[in-house]
C-alpha cells in the first residue's frame, strides 16, 4: 500500500516470481553482475544464484547468458521482465479502478481509510470534530466518539490550521498506552487531566515487569494501558472491574484526511 491507497496486492508469476525476483533480474539486466545485482535487489550472493537457478530450471529457454565480460539476460528473460512490467500495470490500473468504486460506499470507504493508518499508538479512536479553540499559540479540539464520550487534544495552532481542523470534520484521536493512568477508585478527589473514560477491565496480560490491561467502554470500544505489575497489584484489578482511563490533552495526537 502506497500513496495512501487503500488496495494492495502482491502480484507473483508461477506461484513463485515475485517483485523481489524481477528486482533481481532488472539489477542483473543494468550491470551485468550477479554479485552487484544481488547487492541492489538486497539478496545474499548466494541466494541470488539459487533463485536464478532455479528459475532458469523452469524456463524452456536460457535466461541467463555467461561469459567472461559477466553476465546478461537472454531475449527469453528480457521478455518475462517486460510481461512482469506489462501485468504490474494492469494490477494497478484494476486496483485504481476497485478504490475508486469503493468512493460510491461511503461507510466501507471510511472505515478501511481508517483502518489503514499504521501508527506504534495502541488506541486508535474515531470520531468527528465537535469543538475546536484557535489561539495565537496553542489549540484545543474536541472528537466525540460513536460511543457518545469525547477526547480533548490539544496541540499548536499551526498544526491545527495544517491539519484544517473544523466542526464536524471526521479525525482519529491517537493515544499510547504508555500515556494512559488507570484509577479504580477517586476516593473522592478530581483530577486535572482532560480525558477521563470510565470502562469495564475485559482483559489482563501480565508480563515479566509489566502488564497490558484493556478496557472495554460504552459501546464497546476498547482502551489500553500498559502499567508496571506493582501498579497492577496495588489496583487490585481483576477482569469485570470497573475503572477509569485517564490521559492528558497533550497526550493526544490528532490524525485528519486532507
Amino acid at each position: 500500500m502506497k500513496d495512501g491507497s487503500l488496495l494492495s496486492a502482491e502480484l507473483k508469476i508461477a506461484g513463485r516470481l515475485d517483485a523481489r525476483f524481477f528486482a533481481l533480474l532488472d539489477a542483473l539486466r543494468v550491470t551485468g553482475s550477479i554479485n552487484r545485482a544481488a547487492r541492489t535487489a538486497g539478496f545474499s550472493y548466494k541466494g541470488a544464484w539459487l533463485l536464478l537457478e532455479a528459475a532458469c530450471n523452469l524456463a524452456q529457454a536460457p535466461l541467463l547468458h555467461t561469459s567472461a565480460g559477466g553476465t546478461t539476460l537472454t531475449a527469453a528473460a528480457l521478455e518475462l521482465l517486460q510481461a512482469w512490467r506489462t501485468l504490474q500495470q494492469r494490477q494497478q490500473v484494476f486496483l485504481q479502478a476497485q478504490e475508486a468504486d469503493l468512493a460510491n460506499h461511503p461507510a466501507l470507504h471510511g472505515l478501511l481509510r481508517r483502518m489503514s493508518m499504521k501508527t506504534s499508538a495502541r488506541n486508535q479512536f474515531a470520531g468527528t470534530v465537535s469543538a475546536l479553540d484557535v489561539g495565537p499559540v496553542s489549540a484545543e479540539v474536541t472528537i466525540a466518539l460513536k460511543s457518545g464520550d469525547s477526547i480533548t487534544a490539544t496541540l499548536t495552532s499551526a498544526a491545527a490550521r495544517r491539519l484544517k481542523l473544523k466542526k464536524g470534520k471526521e479525525a482519529l484521536a491517537l493515544v499510547k498506552a504508555s500515556a494512559v493512568v488507570l484509577v479504580s477508585d477517586f476516593a473522592g478527589w478530581q483530577l486535572s487531566a482532560r480525558n477521563q473514560l470510565q470502562g469495564t477491565v475485559s482483559r489482563i496480560e501480565r508480563g515479566a515487569v509489566s502488564s497490558l490491561v484493556v478496557l472495554t467502554l460504552p459501546g464497546g470500544m476498547a482502551l489500553t494501558a500498559t502499567l508496571t505489575n506493582d501498579g497492577l497489584d496495588a489496583l487490585d484489578l481483576k477482569i469485570g472491574a470497573p475503572a477509569s482511563a485517564v490521559f492528558k490533552a497533550y497526550a493526544v495526537m490528532v490524525a485528519t484526511m486532507p
